[in-house]
Order: C-alpha cells, then structure tokens, then sequence
C-alpha cells in the first residue's frame, strides 16, 4: 500500500539535530506535514490539538520519556489507536519487550538510514 505523503507526523526528540535528522529522512520519503515537540509533555498538548497519523519517538528523553509518552497516549481514549514508533540507540531485548507491551507498533535502533524508516512506517500505516 502506497503510504500518504500528506499525513500528519509527530516527531518527539529532546535533542534537536535528532528532530532535523528525522525530518530530513522524512522529506526525502515525500512526508511533508512534520511537526515537532521537545518532550512528551509537549507532544501530548500538541496530540490533544491535531490527530496526527503517526508519532515517532525517542526513548530516553526529560522529563518524560518516550516510553511514558507511549504509555500515556494509549492510556487517552482520543490518542489511544496513534501509530507510535519509538526510536533508540538501545537495542535491549527487555526495553522492547516493555514497549510492545505497552502497545508500540514499532521499533527502529539508530543509526537507520531513510529506507529503514520507510520501511517502519509502512509497516505501521500500511492497512
């Protein structure tokens, strides 16, 4: 399934040049509707105000963590069906065990280049 390069992306990242890197990779896939937030706090007021078709997250961010983000959107009637991606550089079997079960729909390890996003995304949005 071809994925749509109008949906609304929510990308969640306490560190900047992470947020530019993965706004980059997503232009180069055609996402142009890309918005930001610098924590989870953050990213849940902006969640409450649009309905985005995915949020890609890091994991170990402050205050709140992604994994507290995910947990906290799954848990609000209104977010609780988002598609969530976390992003970290710790590939630890018990950090993904924890986050599927907490209902991440995927997990990408960095470094990952555009064709791993790609191909993250799709299995997430691809209906």
């Amino acid at each position: 399934m071809a994925l749509d390069p109008s949906m609304p992306i929510l990308v969640v990242d306490d560190y900047q040049t992470m947020v530019r890197i993965i706004r980059n990779l997503l232009k180069q896939l055609g996402f142009e509707n890309v918005d930001d937030a610098s924590d989870g706090s953050a990213a849940i007021a902006k969640m409450r105000d649009k309905k985005y078709g995915l949020v890609i997250s890091d994991w170990n961010m402050e205050p709140m963590t992604g994994f507290e983000l995910l947990r906290r959107v799954r848990e609000e009637d209104a977010l609780s069906q988002t598609p969530f991606i976390i992003v970290t550089a710790e590939s630890k079997t018990e950090n993904v065990i924890a986050a599927k079960k907490a209902g991440v729909n995927n997990y990408i390890v960095k470094p990952f280049n555009a064709q791993t996003l790609k191909t993250k995304i799709e299995s997430v949005c691809a209906a």
